[in-house]
């Protein structure tokens, strides 16, 4: 264990990691632009207004996505938005591989890895945990609103499932602090450790907020590309079934890789509701395409503006000892 967390603390490793992440982020980027060029979109005549509308949504909604899972870190040791985010695009880039929810190892190194992150590795986990339930409460409105619109009573019963669960997670949420904090549960290290490095139930609301924001951000997103892909039912609610599907799939905690499952799940709730085989699973790529590439996207822009930022510091910093010398 000792080894593991000195190789971790290697500078060296750190610099390999990120340089690593970067050059692949580089290569599937390329790969799927030059696919794309060759072969065009899996569905024709796409509207690259509409396109570039979602993709920016997309990138919007990993900023709200971040600035949610910032609240729910002790304000003692609350990593950088920039850090999150990061963290977020390397994830769904990492589920084109990682099978079940092993992309939040990834998250998690990241985040750790992030330049300024005071957080422990437990710290990072726990709020990951509780991310993954404001995920499930935020979609509760969503997956009511599909299920209200579902039009086989199996499927509906799914989206029900999916909003209980999501009321559920909400309850858990906002009454942790008070159990890790109650006086039953305080001769338990572990009770006291959770109490230190939860977060409270005022700053629990305000990222579920956020998150919420940043769901309806993608749902919109994906209602666009339903209209940008010619689609025949490209309606709101059927976007937010197509979202709430591909969600619920990337919670199985064994499976196959997180963007497959994804897809798997997208293009069934697509032909469930009527739409063909063939242009189901094709939009579906499409769709876990444009993701996985904006979150390539969000990691090499936060990476650039550090890169930037670091530079632009050490050419003051030399300015200075110049200007002290002369």
């Amino acid at each position: 264990m000792k080894t593991v967390r000195s190789l971790l603390r290697s500078r060296k490793f750190q610099i390999a990691f990120n340089v690593t992440l970067g050059v692949s982020l580089l290569a599937v980027s390329a790969v799927s632009v030059r696919h794309l060029m060759h072969k065009g979109w899996p569905l024709h005549h796409a509207d690259p207004i509409l396109v570039g509308a979602a993709v920016v949504l997309f990138l919007i909604a990993y900023a709200f996505k971040a600035w949610g899972w910032q609240r729910l870190f002790a304000e003692h040791e609350r990593p950088a938005a920039g850090a999150l985010a990061a963290a977020g695009g390397a994830a769904c880039f990492g589920g084109i591989a990682l099978p079940g929810r092993l992309d939040d190892a990834l998250r998690m190194a990241v985040v750790k890895r992030y330049p300024g992150t005071r957080a422990g590795f437990g710290a990072v986990g726990l709020s990951l945990v509780v991310l993954g339930m404001l995920d499930n409460a935020a979609l509760t409105p969503l997956a009511s609103v599909a299920a209200a619109d579902a039009q086989r009573w199996t499927t509906r019963a799914g989206f029900l499932l999916v909003a209980v669960a999501g009321v559920a997670a909400a309850v858990v949420v906002a009454f942790l602090p008070k159990i890790a904090g109650s006086r039953r549960l305080a001769r338990f290290r572990i009770a006291h450790w959770v109490a230190e490095h939860t977060h409270c139930t005022k700053e629990a609301w305000a990222a579920w907020l956020l998150i919420s924001v940043s769901w309806a951000l993608r749902g919109t997103a994906i209602f666009l590309l339903l209209n940008a892909l010619a689609m025949g039912k490209a309606t709101f609610p059927l976007a937010l079934a197509f979202l709430c599907a591909s969600a619920a799939s990337a919670a199985i905690p064994v499976g196959p890789a997180g963007a497959a499952a994804q897809v798997g799940a997208g293009a069934a709730l697509l032909m469930a509701s009527g739409v063909a085989k063939a242009d189901a699973v094709a939009f579906s790529l499409a769709a876990q395409a444009i993701v996985v590439v904006t979150g390539a996207a969000v990691v090499l822009l936060i990476a650039a503006w550090h890169l930037a930022t670091h530079a632009h510091t050490r050419v003051r910093t030399r300015l200075a000892l110049a200007r002290s010398r002369a």
